[in-house]
């Protein structure tokens, strides 16, 4: 009889967080504006984050986008900001990695490393950063199944690094009311057959500034750990993906409702198991 192949992410662990300053007692939330647009507005948004509570700023750049047209991020002087904003306000970085080549430059101001949807099967990449020792953030891909993004995780876990944040940011369906339709049953379905992390990012998912609080909402009530969110001081001046972002005070009310919520989540499971005999 053939035995069942054993794969890592079914034995991963959650330890290392404690090096990124996360504790198991509170949500994962990371903020800030998709891309690296100047010196001016991530520095002001680091500070603000960082006096909110945040210990995690996202920021990209490098900008993969689909019109070659589009802002592709300030690349290397992107970095730098980056730098500067965690010398200045103490935050930890998360930014993206398109191409294997820049993996040192961007380790180098990077505390996670983020692989986007576009290239959660770019294996390659999954194998560059598989060698390193950085967290990965990594998005399921916009058309991949559970499996092709447990499989995406395990080319990084097969590699020595075991850590790993699995994102579920939305997948493209025949509906095109909202950007991307947040696959809630996906998450739940991960907390079961995985013990990593797992954030959802209702940002991407919506495309709609609107529906980015009760999408969080929803994905933490299926089990994810946290949310990524996109926050802009100005977004109706964002260079990238403004109509999705949150201002200040938007984020703060989504910030004081995921703690809540998790808060709530976690007493209501503690209750329960006191109480469950079987």
């Amino acid at each position: 009889m053939k035995t069942k192949q054993k794969f890592l992410y079914e034995t991963s662990n959650q330890y290392w967080l404690n090096d990124l300053g996360l504790k198991p007692d509170f949500p994962i939330i990371i903020a800030g504006p998709c891309a690296v647009e100047s010196y001016q507005i991530t520095i002001k948004t680091a500070l603000i984050l960082k006096k909110m509570g945040i210990n995690i700023l996202r920021g990209g750049a490098y900008k993969p986008r689909t019109s070659p047209y589009s802002f592709q991020g300030l690349e290397e002087k992107g970095l730098d900001i980056l730098k500067t904003a965690r010398k200045k306000s103490g935050i930890k970085i998360v930014t993206e990695l398109v191409d294997a080549a820049l993996y040192e430059k961007v380790a180098e101001v990077a505390d996670i490393i983020q692989i986007g949807s576009r290239n959660a099967q770019n294996f390659s990449l999954l194998k560059r950063v598989g060698k390193g020792k950085k967290p990965v953030l990594l998005k399921r891909g916009m058309m991949n199944t559970v499996e092709e993004f447990l499989m995406s995780a395990e080319y990084i876990l097969s590699q020595g690094n075991g850590k790993v944040i699995l994102c579920e940011r939305g997948v493209r369906t025949f509906d095109n009311t909202l950007r991307n339709t947040l696959d809630v049953g996906a998450i739940a379905v991960l907390k079961s057959k995985t013990n990593l992390p797992v954030i959802v990012d209702p940002s991407h998912a919506s495309g709609v500034k609107n529906y980015v609080l009760p999408l969080a909402l929803a994905g933490m009530a299926a089990g994810a750990q946290g949310v990524i969110v996109e926050v802009h001081p100005e977004p109706d001046k964002a260079l990238c993906d403004g109509k999705q972002s949150l201002n200040i005070n938007e984020f703060s009310v989504l910030y004081n409702k995921i703690v809540e919520f998790y808060s709530f989540n976690k007493c209501k499971h503690q209750i329960t198991n006191m109480y469950n005999y079987n």
